[in-house]
């Protein structure tokens, strides 16, 4: 699943909140002005294509890279 396009998550960016946060699942902090994104695109460089690739931007930028997967769970 990597490399078709950078993940936008449910996260907004903190630049030192992973100093600070619970080491177990950490959500990013409640607000912010940019989201994280995760992992690389089919544009990037192969060694960015990894799910371990942390960046953020504005919730407004549209590029052919970017994108989100959907998820169900099951009752």
């Amino acid at each position: 699943m990597s490399g078709n396009v950078f993940e936008w998550v449910s996260d907004w960016y903190g630049d030192k909140y992973y100093a600070n946060s619970p080491s177990d699942n950490p959500k990013g902090p409640s607000t912010g002005s940019s989201r994280v994104g995760r992992g690389g695109s089919w544009l990037d460089d192969p060694a960015a294509v990894r799910s371990a690739l942390r960046g953020f931007h504005t919730p407004d930028l549209r590029h052919d890279g970017l994108g989100f997967r959907l998820a169900r769970t099951c009752p």
